[in-house]
């Protein structure tokens, strides 16, 4: 049927699918072991949240069964793109994927502290980074007593490794 003879109260708008966390084009979907368990958690919660679903207005069903749908689909490519990377098979003495990094901030000796993980894992509020973040990318490779150039703006700021760990 033409679009032209459908009433504008039966159109309907395409559900907004929230997009996932921004991965760079061409970059490896790295993740942790811990970060696909996650992923794959996720995964069963939504599946599930599909069987459960219990709206019966019809209209309003197939919205949301259309959300929950279109997470599955990006979760699903972010799960068939990752590649795990265990922080036990890590370099020890270097700042690598999975590292928990301590460092100081030789410009004002405030000390910080963060781990780097994939961009699904990333939860600034635990202290976990993602590894494209240049933060993450400014110490990556350096060594303990190691000092990196971080250019935050217009401001360099140089960043002294302390400790260097993997869980």
């Amino acid at each position: 049927m033409s679009r032209g003879f459908v009433r504008e109260g039966d159109q309907e708008e395409p559900p907004m699918i929230p997009p996932r966390a921004a991965l760079p084009e061409g970059v490896v979907n790295y993740v942790t072991p811990n970060g696909m368990e996650q992923l794959v958690q996720e995964r069963e919660k939504l599946q599930a949240e599909i069987k459960k679903l219990t709206i019966t207005d019809e209209r309003e069903r197939r919205r949301t069964l259309a959300v929950i749908e279109g997470k599955l689909k990006l979760l699903n490519e972010r799960i068939h793109s990752a590649r795990v990377l265990s922080p036990k098979d890590q370099a020890k003495d270097e700042v690598r994927f999975g590292a928990t990094v301590s460092l100081q901030n030789s410009n004002n000796k405030t000390k910080q502290q963060f781990t780097i993980v994939g961009v699904d894992e990333a939860d600034v509020i635990k202290s976990k980074i993602a590894f494209v973040a240049p933060i993450a990318r400014a110490v990556t490779g350096a060594k303990i007593g190691e000092e990196v150039d971080f250019k935050l703006g217009n401001e360099i700021r140089v960043l002294k490794i302390l400790d260097i760990q993997y869980q």
